[in-house]
């Protein structure tokens, strides 16, 4: 097998401006590539696909409602289907509910999502700045975390880092609203630099003196919550360490002057001046992005020719994130032959994208309890899989995205695969059922919007192009359609047998005999080529 080869470069793509491309794209780029979003994008060129794909104005979602009223609890003060981040009072009874409330309300964000990156960019910063639900535990905190994740997407990576470092989520989360000048809490002071901001690469070399003198820097923050819907962070001066903050020589033996009073706070924005003089921010968040959207090994090679020219334009654009992602869509690296279907996909990425590819219909917003409940059945399903959002394992975020030599492997297990293929199993023989209603893959009517599902050769070839990333071998397809579509039959099998059946369907479908046959080999040939492991890969 020929191993296709990568440019290491980041001139501009000029080559075939086609559905592989298109589909390569949108499944790094979204969640699954829908065959109607291929073919939208497909009659448009790359810059205008890039140019919306980058689009950030995109309104915030309407909040998450209250669709957990049960037999063991009815939410007195948040009436059914009305936003419960209004609310000034939480409890035990409440909390665990509202949080599920949010992960489905999250998970139907992704389904639904615009033709827009910002619901991938919102994952790939959940992921950067960890939080866990169950350590914040209060629910509108974390709902106005997300939002910063949102806001703050596509747009600038220095003033997303401030708006974190006061988030009141974040400052439960890494006990920074209990840093004070009495007692200084080094967790987040070590957390933005390790993680947030310059990393561990090998050329970040901050030491234990700057993680302290980070910490007395972030004193005097603390989380307001007399109103629990006005709940956010603050600065308390009274908090605060007023005297001189020492770095190191990484940071070119700067000294933060201590301010006094109310001013306290803007030594926030010394510190944040001082880490992002630093070029190993800009290569660090490269590093990421490439690892999430490109390919996980990054070799001496892409370090020069991919990640410094990005971090340079990153750096250029004042830690803009859209110039940095623009550059890196459109080059010839991005749509190498040897970076495609290079990905595992995440459980997220597995189940949302399923869901979005088969168009699945989810019961409307006036059915909210059951809309709400089978996003939670997607997002419980990615869970089982070892990605829950809102709770990744640690301040680290996934091992996946960052763990070396496996990375994105690590998503494949024992435990985890079979768990992949019962779900695309259940999602093509019985789904999910709430109330008399179902969500699952209906293979005729998905069958149907191909150009010509008749001609098993062209079903085959059109299903492979949907389903994968990467070129399906001949002999895999043939055994597809002589063990699959037209097994069964007696003597000598033929193509016309299957276009027979299928254009019966079209004309008889009372046929319940002709009817039940299509159906059963459309569902097994999805379930064959949804084990398989293509189907893995994006």
């Amino acid at each position: 097998m020929v191993v296709p080869s990568v440019t290491s470069s980041l001139k501009k793509y000029k080559g075939k401006w086609g559905r592989p491309e298109v589909t390569h794209l949108l499944k790094r780029t979204m969640f699954g590539a829908k065959k109607e979003d291929i073919d939208y994008f497909a009659s448009r060129s790359l810059r205008h696909t890039i140019r919306q794909l980058l689009n950030t104005e995109e309104p915030i979602p309407a909040p998450p409602v209250n669709n957990y009223n049960d037999d063991k609890y009815t939410d007195e003060e948040i009436q059914p289907g009305v936003t419960w981040i209004t609310a000034a009072k939480y409890s035990g009874m409440n909390g665990g509910r509202r949080r599920n409330s949010l992960k489905a309300w999250w998970t139907g964000c992704m389904l639904n999502q615009q033709r827009t990156l910002r619901e991938k960019m919102v994952l790939f910063w959940h992921n950067h700045f960890a939080t866990e639900t169950n350590s914040v535990d209060n629910p509108t905190m974390i709902y106005k975390h997300n939002v910063v994740l949102r806001q703050y997407a596509l747009g600038n990576f220095k003033t997303m880092v401030r708006a974190i470092t006061v988030d009141a989520a974040m400052l439960k989360y890494l006990n920074g609203n209990a840093n004070t000048k009495k007692a200084p809490d080094e967790n987040y002071g070590r957390e933005l630099q390790e993680l947030f901001t310059v990393g561990k690469g090998p050329g970040s070399h901050y030491t234990e003196a700057d993680v302290k003198a980070a910490a007395r820097v972030l004193t005097g923050f603390r989380i307001e919550n007399k109103s629990l819907p006005d709940v956010h962070g603050l600065f308390d001066a009274g908090r605060h360490d007023e005297t001189d903050k020492q770095f190191s020589a990484f940071y070119n033996n700067q000294v933060i002057k201590g301010r006094k009073g109310k001013e306290g706070e803007m030594e926030l924005d010394d510190l944040l001046d001082l880490i992002f003089q630093q070029p190993e921010a800009a290569r660090f968040i490269c590093r990421k992005l490439y690892r999430f959207f490109v390919y996980h090994q990054i070799d001496d090679a892409t370090e020069k020719t991919i990640i410094e020219p990005l971090a340079h334009t990153f750096r250029q654009n004042n830690y803009e994130i859209k110039p940095v992602l623009e550059k890196l869509f459109i080059s010839r690296h991005f749509f190498d032959m040897g970076n495609r279907g290079g990905i595992i996909k995440s459980p997220v990425d597995f189940a949302v994208g399923l869901c979005r590819e088969y168009s699945i219909p989810f019961p409307a917003e006036d059915s909210y309890v059951d809309q709400y409940g089978f996003w939670l059945n997607i997002q419980q399903t990615a869970s089982q899989m070892q990605q829950n959002i809102g709770d990744p394992p640690n301040v680290a975020g996934w091992p996946a995205y960052y763990q070396e030599p496996m990375y994105d492997k690590s998503w494949i297990s024992s435990d985890t695969l079979p768990k992949r293929t019962a779900f695309t199993d259940r999602m093509v023989n019985n789904g999910f059922v709430r109330n008399g209603k179902k969500i699952l893959i209906d293979p005729v009517v998905f069958a149907k919007q191909l150009s010509a599902p008749g001609d098993p050769n062209n079903l085959i070839d059109e299903l492979a192009a949907l389903l994968y990333a990467v070129e399906l071998p001949a002999e895999e397809k043939q055994y597809m359609k002589t063990g699959i579509l037209l097994q069964g039959l007696q003597g000598m099998a033929s193509d016309h047998y299957w276009t027979d059946a299928w254009q019966k369907l079209q004309d008889k479908p009372d046929d319940s005999a002709n009817t039940k046959n299509v159906t059963n080999k459309l569902k097994n040939l999805l379930k064959y080529m949804m084990s398989l492991p293509q189907y893995q890969l994006m």
